[in-house]
């Protein structure tokens, strides 16, 4: 039989729970197959609440006894908790339960990894581990012993005492049950202090498993980094004595906040020269900073409810963005926080899948966990930080810590602030935060003598339960070109408030060249017809390096499209213009090897749809490589110079200068494969002394259909770490010829090192090989078969990674009748399984609905 379906929770529903919780004491004492746990938990009823059941949630677990104040008593169990009569003043309530953690393939609550105990409790993940009120807005101060015969015992908080066996921890800032945490195992600690600005010293540690010491300095330099950075930027200074990172293998997530004891996925944390790409160093600097400052943005500020996600992780992407972009090129950061929104937001807002940064109501809040929630969320901070300005975001982002630490709050107290500290009237901007859909920006010009006047229309389309949308607080930051290139106007805020709205610029001697939207100011899809000499023109002339790159990419997009709809040959004055942008040695490597990368297939797949076009991908991946072999080509001359610029004549170091010069010598080895058949890239891979030069190299070879050898050396040399068979496994579909993907994904799916039950494993193959879009998407079906076959394997074990991935499929409405009728099949075989988790239901009756 399926489960019953799912019940749909309502933002406009909520009300507070009855009763206050003053203290909880929690005792594991652990055992793989019946670990036992005793809670001890003072609640006083909450006046301001409505009457109610005494109802704590749980699931999975077995009651063994329940007292209050002491006398023994025999609640009403359900699936979903119990209920229970209650004094009506304050009470006790203590309760023993067991539970089978080994048992725990979802990875949520208190499961094994590899012999070690951890948790997961975001979102509902308490409610696995005893019986509470597993809620964002019930929060308390939390006392915690651990008793195992494992060395070492963490949770929450300060250590208050340990002996032969056993620990305890008291963490004294009261937090909701989602940001418990323990960890407990044979683990080794890398160990490191930091001293805040007021002169408390930390004690910080990363634990790993043995052997994985080497690979934690690099994540111990972004922990001190993102203290020191909050300390500085927004004044938020560390408030316990310690503070713990622990590496696991078996995480559905990268990381979690959980105050003081963060965990992270293995992938997410350790790093070496020899095993981690320059991107996966600056991953990790990134979520490493992201958690951390989760510490004020999360965990002493939290969210009232799971509706305002938004607000928390909304946020902290804002932060980490910042601190990044501080740390690194703030260009290069911003132009690929965008290209990752158009590629993983702009789909979601425009398909089946599309909620507001705010839902209005869910089955399974691990379902929204999205592109939404965390980019778009971003970006809706970084919007209105662009309308109030500098120092009005910071005079409101001190308000906001100062009015609100210790609360669960909501998107109505974070504008409130703003509100008060500004002085703006927010409530249309807060539209943001209540319809879904990306709005669509389309744009007139005139020129009357001297007076340049724009004139902007913005209309979002109807998404899945919003069939009208009204017009939205748009900051549209432009600056004006003279035609020598020198800037006439530099960047002006515009604020647009209405549904059509005209700004002029007064007293320009001559007709100028806008430059929109500059820096990306507002989440929206411009649509101007503009003429390839203008754009060539912004190429070469605009200061603003995010629409210098999206000039290129713009070019790049209308000349594949031309050549998929049309068979036009390769635009050769894109590629000149180019060109000539790459010679220029003043401009950061990494943006030179920005500048070079072409559309993904995915968005041309997009781009066509809304053009009317049936999306082939076949003749996408054929058109997409025909531009890079003609690239290639015309900046064979070049090649060698470039190579020399992007050469790293020190020793290896992730910083943003040697990142940059690698990231471009990886560009161009990538078209100097397509000449010389793989020669310099296999050179590259027997002298690689670092991961970054190795997996550029042997992605290189994988395309061009010459890697057996080395991926074979590869296996060899890095079958003892699993984070690098990771890419081993990703790569070889990821990277593959399309018509193999399917076939060569299967494969993969049979090799002894392929463990489905690791998320980090199943992504790598069946992840990857939805990223292969003309592979994924091949015409015989294969790809979509493999799929879900796998989603349906792996659904009973782990619904919230299967849940995820059925997001391959979201764009299944977008392709031929062939193809629609084979992903629709699909869906649905999903959708009839028996038993389907109501994460993966809910995720699929959304796509097919």
């Amino acid at each position: 039989m399926k489960d019953a379906a799912p019940q749909t929770v309502y933002l406009s529903d909520y009300k507070p729970f009855g009763w206050r919780v003053e203290d909880v004491s929690l005792t594991f004492r652990l055992a793989p197959e019946a670990t036992r746990i005793l809670s001890r938990i003072r609640f006083a009823p909450d006046p301001a609440a409505p009457a109610q059941d005494f109802f704590l949630h749980g699931e999975d677990v077995s009651l063994i006894r329940a007292t209050i104040d002491g006398a023994e008593v025999t609640p009403e169990i359900t699936p979903q908790g119990l209920r229970c009569a209650v004094p009506e003043g304050a009470f006790t309530w203590e309760a023993e339960v067991e539970i089978a953690p080994a048992s725990n393939t979802a990875l949520e609550g208190l499961y094994m990894s590899g012999g070690m105990y951890c948790t997961q409790c975001e979102a509902e993940g308490f409610r696995k581990i005893t019986y509470y009120p597993d809620r964002p807005d019930v929060m308390a101060t939390f006392s915690v012993r651990i008793e195992s015969d494992l060395p070492v015992l963490l949770s929450n908080g300060n250590p208050t005492g340990s002996g032969d066996g056993w620990a305890e921890w008291h963490d004294p800032w009261p937090k909701p049950a989602y940001l418990f945490a323990l960890v407990t195992g044979d683990l080794r600690n890398h160990p490191d202090t930091f001293t805040t600005r007021s002169g408390k010293e930390v004690a910080l540690n990363i634990w790993v498993r043995p052997g994985d010491e080497g690979k934690c300095a690099w994540g111990m330099e972004a922990l001190k980094k993102s203290m020191t950075w909050d300390e500085e930027v927004h004044g938020r200074e560390y408030d316990l004595d310690v503070f713990n990172i622990v590496a696991v293998d078996d995480f559905n997530m990268g990381a979690m906040e959980n105050k003081g004891l963060n965990i992270f996925n293995s992938a997410a944390v350790l790093a070496s020269p020899e095993t981690a790409t320059d991107a996966n160093f600056e991953r990790i600097e990134s979520i490493i900073a992201h958690e951390y400052f989760h510490n004020w943005t999360g965990n002493r500020i939290t969210c009232r409810d799971w509706f305002q996600l938004c607000l928390k992780e909304g946020l902290t992407v804002f932060r980490d963005q910042q601190f990044t972009s501080d740390l690194r090129s703030a260009a290069v950061k911003r132009i690929e926080d965008v290209a990752q929104l158009r590629a993983r937001q702009f789909p979601e807002d425009q398909g089946p899948l599309a909620h507001p940064v705010r839902p209005e109501s869910f089955q399974e809040i691990n379902n929204f966990y999205t592109a939404t929630v965390y980019e778009k969320g971003a970006e809706v901070i970084g919007m209105l930080k662009r309308l109030v300005g500098d120092e009005a975001y910071a005079k409101a982002l001190d308000l906001y810590f100062d009015r609100h630490d210790g609360d669960a709050a909501t998107i109505e107290d974070w504008l409130r602030v703003f509100e008060d500290a500004t002085g703006r009237d927010l409530s249309q901007f807060k539209r943001w935060y209540s319809q879904a859909g990306t709005p669509r920006l389309s744009v007139e010009e005139a020129w009357d003598d001297g007076t340049y006047t724009l004139t902007f229309t913005q209309v979002t389309p109807p998404t899945p339960g919003q069939p009208d949308k009204a017009p939205q607080v748009i900051p549209i930051a432009v600056g004006l070109l003279s035609p020598n290139g020198d800037e006439a106007v530099p960047t002006r805020m515009l604020e647009m408030t209405e549904g059509k709205q005209s700004f002029a610029f007064e007293g320009l001697s001559a007709r100028p060249v806008p430059s929109i939207l500059r820096g990306f100011s507002a989440p929206v899809v411009l649509e101007r017809d503009v003429p390839a000499e203008e754009r060539a023109f912004l190429l070469a002339h605009d200061a603003d390096p995010f629409n210098r790159w999206d000039s290129s990419r713009s070019l790049a997009r209308e000349a594949l499209i031309a050549m998929i709809r049309d068979g036009a040959e390769p635009d050769a004055t894109w590629i000149d213009a180019l060109g000539r942008v790459l010679r220029d040695e003043t401009l950061d490597p990494a943006f030179r090897a920005l500048m070079l990368g072409l559309p993904t297939q995915a968005e041309l797949a997009q781009v066509l749809h809304e053009k009317g076009v049936t999306p082939d991908p076949d003749a996408i991946c054929n058109s997409t490589e025909a531009m890079a072999d003609a690239m290639a080509k015309r900046f064979e001359p070049m090649l060698d110079d470039l190579a020399a610029q992007a050469q790293v004549d020190a020793p290896y170091a992730p910083d943003a200068e040697q990142s940059g010069k690698r990231s471009l010598g990886g560009a161009v080895l990538a078209l100097r494969t397509r000449l010389d058949g793989g020669a310099a890239a296999r050179a590259q891979f027997a002298a690689a002394d670092n991961m970054t030069l190795q997996l550029s190299a042997l992605t290189c070879l994988i395309r061009a259909g010459e890697a057996r050898a080395e991926l074979d050396a590869f296996h060899d040399q890095w079958q003892g770490d699993r984070l690098v068979m990771d890419k081993w496994f990703g790569l070889q579909i990821a990277a593959a010829d399309p018509a193999e993907a399917p076939d060569r994904a299967k494969a993969l799916t049979q090799h002894p090192a392929f463990d489905w039950k690791n998320p980090n494993r199943f992504r790598a193959v069946l992840g990857a090989l939805a990223m292969n879009h003309a592979g994924f998407h091949h015409k015989t079906g294969a790809g979509y078969r493999l799929l879900a076959d796998w989603l349906l394997r792996l659904d009973p074990l782990n619904p919230q990674t299967t849940a995820r991935m059925c997001s391959a499929f979201q764009t299944w409405r977008r392709y031929d009748t062939g193809r629609q009728a084979m992903m629709k099949e699909q869906l649905e075989r999903i959708a009839a399984k028996d038993g389907l988790s109501r994460d993966t239901s809910e995720m699929v009756g959304r796509i097919l609905s």
